[in-house]
């Protein structure tokens, strides 16, 4: 995804294998990918590796990364597809 590390918190939103949508909040997007990916992260994505970062933000903080992901999981699928510019299946 190309996102530098250490410049703040991230709401990510990863496709996972089945094709699924995970949404989630880091400090670091790389390795949190890398987690997801060796099973060691979310049970959600332990059984849908692998998975890619398809959209990533930059927040100020740890509070604003977490109302963002809110936001995002209340979207609807088409609403998800939409913010990371994919076409809607």
């Amino acid at each position: 995804m190309g996102v530098k590390k250490n410049e703040g918190w991230f709401c990510y939103i990863l496709r996972c294998d089945d094709g699924t949508l995970y949404t989630g909040v880091t400090t670091d997007p790389a390795r949190r990918e890398q987690e997801h990916n060796s099973g060691t992260a979310a049970k959600y994505t332990r059984v849908r590796r692998p998975v890619k970062i398809v959209y990533c933000e930059t927040l100020h903080n740890r509070g604003d990364a977490l109302r963002r992901e809110h936001q995002i999981r209340q979207l609807s699928r088409a609403g998800k597809l939409t913010l990371i510019g994919s076409p809607k299946r």
